[in-house]
């Protein structure tokens, strides 16, 4: 009875609702698509379009334009950016993606500061995020982007599937290889457009990449990454909240924490089991 009371008690205010509706959402989005990031390597590729966002955010409220919006231009432009500099320079795309990523973010800063300074507020949550202070429009907006990023992806699941482990054969059988590597780009702006209001542009890249990581520790096939991942992802955006109301922490701080510890007690487990067999093996 006590543990049903304590699951209970967050749930009688709307602003909890609506904030476990966001969370949930945004740590199965996060986990799917940082799938595809993951084993391909591209970590750093999920931090830069998501540090991508500053700029458009600071250009949003200065026209008094709608937020959403202006982030996901400025992602938008990130990933056109990242391409172009790949496509008609001799540089390799991790570098495309550092000069992209620091470019931005320093002008997001620069720009948010000269707000600050103008108009006498805080626009710190754009960093680290501000989940419960989510309405009903976020919740709306953050499941039209899941609902449209998850169609792209099981509509294109075999392409999408085949480039990522296979670049080069995708494009022997002719793939659209380039179209397939700007749409991922351009799933993980929209990914990270959802996220931001949940924990920030600062800690989007963990929901990316550490529930995928700890599912990849147990399971081999994409498919069964993502399952895990996005299992994963909930739980540790469900339990996190829960962290978060009843001990009085920040939320988006607190959900990444919980995916973390799931990443340490896997390894924890692998590395036990390792020590087990060594053992048994020398005995």
């Amino acid at each position: 009875m006590l543990l049903l009371d304590i699951f209970l008690e967050p749930l009688k205010y709307n602003f909890m609702q609506r904030s476990l509706i966001v969370a949930i959402l945004v740590g199965l989005l996060c986990s799917i698509v940082g799938s595809f990031l993951m084993v391909q390597r591209l970590s750093m590729l999920g931090d830069a379009i998501s540090h991508s966002v500053m700029p458009g955010l600071a250009i949003a409220f200065s026209l008094e334009a709608p937020m959403l919006l202006g982030a996901l231009l400025a992602a938008i432009m990130s990933t056109i950016a990242i391409s172009w500099i790949n496509d008609q320079f001799s540089i390799k795309e991790d570098t495309a993606i550092g000069i992209v990523f620091a470019s931005f973010f320093a002008l997001g800063i620069t720009l948010i500061t000269i707000i600050q300074k103008e108009h006498k507020i805080d626009l710190n949550h754009f960093l680290f995020g501000n989940i419960l202070g989510v309405t009903a429009e976020d919740v709306l907006n953050t499941a039209i982007i899941t609902s449209i990023v998850l169609f792209i992806i099981i509509l294109l699941y075999k392409e999408l599937l085949f480039y990522t482990f296979d670049s080069l054969g995708a494009a022997t059988i002719g793939l659209p290889v380039k179209e397939l590597n700007f749409g991922l780009m351009t799933l993980v702006a929209l990914t990270t457009v959802a996220s931001m209001k949940a924990v920030g542009v600062v800690l989007v890249l963990a929901l990316l990449i550490i529930p995928t990581a700890t599912a990849y520790l147990l399971v081999s096939r994409l498919n069964e990454i993502m399952t895990i991942g996005s299992a994963l992802g909930i739980l540790s955006s469900i339990i996190g909240m829960y962290i978060s109301y009843f001990f009085n922490i920040p939320s988006g701080p607190a959900i990444v924490l919980v995916s973390s510890s799931f990443f340490c007690l896997v390894i924890l487990r692998e590395r036990i089991n390792s020590y087990i067999k060594v053992y048994f093996k020398d005995s």
